[in-house]
C-alpha cells in the first residue's frame, strides 16, 4: 500500500511544522509549553503527543510483514508501528522533500543540473536495544511513500575487520568497539553514495559464522533513501587517527538514536541470549554453537558476563556519548515501547 502524497497531507504537515517551529502549537500553560520554556535545542513529545501526528495516515504494513521485520531483541506489534514509526516515517518524508527542494533551488542558483544524491539516514544505539528492527521497519514504511520508492539498508557489521585481522590485533574481545571497524572503508562507502556513484559495494557480514563473507557483497544502486544502521555510526572523527578528519555522520542527512535505560537493555540482552540458544546457536555452523546446550542458570551468568565485560563498556564509553549528536532520539520503556521522542529543533 502506498502512503499519501504530500499534497494530501496538509493537516499533518501543518501539525509537524507547528511542533518544530519554536512558537508553534505550544500553549503557554500546557505541559509542552512548559517544557519549551527552558533553553533547549530539543522539541520533546510524549508518546500520545507523537502518536497524534499520524492520525490521518493509513498503516501500510500487515501483521505478517511486521513479523518478518521484527528481531529477537525487539518484540513489536502493529500498534507500536502505527503509534511511533508511522509518524516518524512521515517526518522523514518531510525532511526528504525539504532536502529535494533545497537541491532544486541550489542547482538553479549555481546554474547546473546535477543529479540529486540519496538521502542518508543513520540509526544508532546499543546492542539489544532494537535499532535493527527500527531500521527495517523504517525501510518498509519509507518505501511506501510515493516520492521514496527505493529504500535500501546497510548495516555497519559488514565493515568490521575479519576475525583473522581482529585476532592478529588482539581485538576479538572488543568486537563492536570503534577500533574493530574498518572506518576508512565505511567512510569511503558513504562518501561514494553521497557523491552520486551509480553503484557502491559494501562487505557482507554473516551472523551465523560471526565473520565477514569474503566472496559476497551488498550492492547499493542509487536509492532514494539509504539507511545505515550500527553501533557507532554517530562517532565523531578521532583526532590523529582519521586522516581526513571526517566522520561517517558528516554525510548523514538525518540521524536517529534508539535509547533506553541501561538496566533495561541489559535485561533484553540476557533474554535474547537465552532465546538464541534455541535458534541460531543450535546450528552446528554457528560461531556460538558451544552455548546451545548450556543450562539456563549458566547461560544467564554467561550473558551477564558478556554484557558487563564488553557491551556495557562499549555503550558507556563509546555509544551513549554520541546520543546528543542525533537529530532524533527514541526513548524506550521496560516493555520495549517508545515512550518519548526528542527532535532537534531546526
Amino acid at each position: 500500500m502506498a502512503l499519501m502524497a504530500r499534497e494530501d497531507a496538509g493537516p499533518l504537515l501543518d501539525r509537524v511544522a507547528a511542533l518544530i517551529e519554536p512558537g508553534g502549537d505550544t500553549g503557554g500553560d500546557g505541559p509542552r509549553g512548559a517544557r519549551r520554556a527552558g533553553v533547549t535545542p530539543w522539541v520533546e513529545l510524549a508518546r500520545d503527543e507523537w502518536a497524534a501526528l499520524a492520525q490521518s495516515t493509513p498503516l501500510p504494513l500487515t501483521g505478517d510483514e511486521l513479523a518478518r521485520l521484527a528481531g529477537l531483541e525487539d518484540p513489536i506489534d502493529l500498534a507500536e508501528v502505527e503509534t511511533v514509526y508511522l509518524p516518524l516515517s512521515r517526518l522523514l518524508n518531510l525532511y526528504v522533500a525539504g532536502t529535494g527542494a533545497l537541491h532544486r533551488v541550489t542547482s538553479t542558483f549555481l546554474g547546473e543540473r546535477s543529479a540529486r544524491t540519496p538521502f542518508v539516514i543513520g540509526v544508532a544505539g546499543s546492542v539489544a536495544v532494537g535499532k535493527s528492527t527500527t531500521a527495517r521497519v523504517l525501510r518498509e514504511l519509507l518505501a511506501r511513500w510515493p516520492d521514496t520508492p527505493k529504500v535500501e539498508l546497510v548495516t555497519t557489521d559488514g565493515f568490521l575487520f575479519p576475525n583473522s585481522v581482529l585476532e592478529q590485533r588482539d581485538l576479538m574481545g572488543r568486537k563492536g568497539f570503534p577500533e574493530s571497524y574498518d572506518r576508512r572503508a565505511l567512510l569511503e562507502f558513504v562518501a561514494a553514495v553521497k557523491s552520486g556513484a551509480p553503484e557502491v559495494r559494501a562487505p557482507k557480514y554473516d551472523h551465523l559464522t560471526y565473520d565477514i563473507l569474503p566472496d559476497e557483497q551488498v550492492v547499493v544502486h542509487r536509492p532514494d533513501v539509504l539507511i545505515i544502521e550500527g553501533l557507532n555510526v554517530l562517532q565523531p572523527a578521532r583526532p590523529g587517527t582519521d586522516a581526513s578528519a571526517l566522520a561517517v555522520s558528516d554525510f548523514f542527512d538525518f540521524s536517529i538514536y534508539v535509547d533506553a535505560d541501561t538496566a533495561d537493555i541489559r535485561q533484553w540482552f540476557v533474554e535474547r541470549f537465552l532465546r538464541l540458544r534455541q535458534t541460531a546457536f543450535a546450528d552446528p555452523d554457528s560461531f556460538f554453537s558451544r552455548f546451545a546446550a548450556v543450562p539456563d542458570d549458566q547461560a544467564v551468568e554467561l550473558a551477564i558476563g558478556f554484557w558487563s565485560a564488553i557491551n556495557e563498556v562499549n555503550l558507556v564509553e563509546n555509544i551513549l556519548p554520541t546520543r546528543g549528536r542525533a537529530n532524533l532520539v527514541l526513548t524506550k520503556g521496560p516493555d520495549h515501547s517508545v515512550q518519548r521522542v526528542r527532535l532537534r529543533k531546526l
